[in-house]
């Protein structure tokens, strides 16, 4: 007979085993997963709901609601997340993760959230939402049960073995210099006023990988900024998302300042110190295909690997 309940202490060894063979293609070892589950400031094992057969993990899904803001006092408290869940391939097609639904719902419901998501969480989402590709299954699942599709971001690779600065890069940083522009590595005394211009401009996680990245990993080197005169205008960060230093992001330029090359510079620039620090490939797992954004990352080379579906549900 299956039985559920909510994570134990302990139970985290046999989540990890039954991840790594129910979802092969997006592996997590013990120390990710406490990482970005048991050390998160929002994880309650209340939302962390098992599956066993006798005493054998059979499958797991993980909801969440925010407990500590992202900045200020914004709790987003209608909203809820799910990150992750999955069914030993074993136990399939017997109502498993119908019942895991049905739980982290109620789970949802008890705590007054209206809309759940999956899995557009930060700060410590997995992956941003569902790849139908990868998991089709998973797909039709979520639809059956009533989640819709809001939006697809796509994940990007780039190998940096062919990158060098080409001379219609070197040329366009030379004029920009000429109007009072500049871009270089970050200094302790540019710190602050990054995090903030992430935060205020673009989006709190954005600052928070700044701040946690550089405290923890992160060598200062690998944050760029851009200036006119003064005033700090653009950034763009390698290795500030769980420490991996081929990982891209976050990148951005003040949109009063976009239309002048500014995100091309600071992205060839990036590039340019990753192939230096002798980083073969760059990557990250979220952009809008069609965004401007999106359409500099394909011109720079990178090509699109996965794509995914963020949904939503209302309760």
């Amino acid at each position: 007979m299956i039985t559920y309940r909510s994570y134990q202490s302990g139970d985290e060894v046999q989540i990890v085993h039954v991840w790594n063979n129910s979802l092969g293609k997006d592996p997590i070892t013990p120390k990710r997963f406490r990482h970005l589950v048991l050390l998160d400031a929002n994880f309650d094992p209340n939302g962390l709901r098992l599956a066993f057969d006798g005493e054998t993990l059979v499958g797991c899904i993980y909801g969440l609601r925010r407990l500590l803001p992202m900045i200020g006092t914004e709790l987003e408290e209608e909203n809820g997340w799910i990150t992750f869940f999955f069914v030993d391939p074993d136990y399939e097609q017997q109502g498993i993760g119908s019942e895991l639904m049905k739980q982290v719902e109620e789970f949802f419901q008890a705590n007054n959230r209206k809309s759940i998501f999956f899995a557009s969480y930060a700060p410590n989402y997995i992956l941003p939402g569902l790849d139908e590709k990868t998991y089709p299954g998973g797909y039709a699942f979520l639809q059956k049960l009533g989640f819709k599709t809001l939006y697809s971001p796509v994940a990007m690779d780039r190998s940096l073995l062919d990158f060098q600065l080409s001379d219609d890069i070197k040329q366009l940083k030379r004029e920009r210099e000429v109007e009072g522009f500049t871009i270089s590595i970050a200094q302790d005394k540019d710190v602050y006023e990054v995090i903030q211009f992430a935060n205020q401009l673009f989006n709190p996680d954005w600052g928070r990988a700044i701040r946690e990245g550089l405290k923890e990993v992160v060598p200062l080197e690998r944050l760029l900024i851009a200036r006119y005169h003064d005033q700090l205008v653009g950034f763009c960060l390698y290795g500030g998302y769980e420490g991996i230093p081929e990982r891209f992001g976050p990148f951005g330029v003040d949109p009063s300042m976009q239309g002048k090359g500014l995100g091309k510079l600071l992205l060839h620039e990036c590039l340019f110190q990753m192939k230096a620090e002798g980083l073969h490939h760059a990557w990250f797992l979220w952009t809008g295909e069609k965004s401007s954004a999106g359409y500099l990352y394909l011109k720079t080379g990178f090509n699109i690997t996965r794509q995914f579906h963020v949904m939503k549900k209302d309760i």
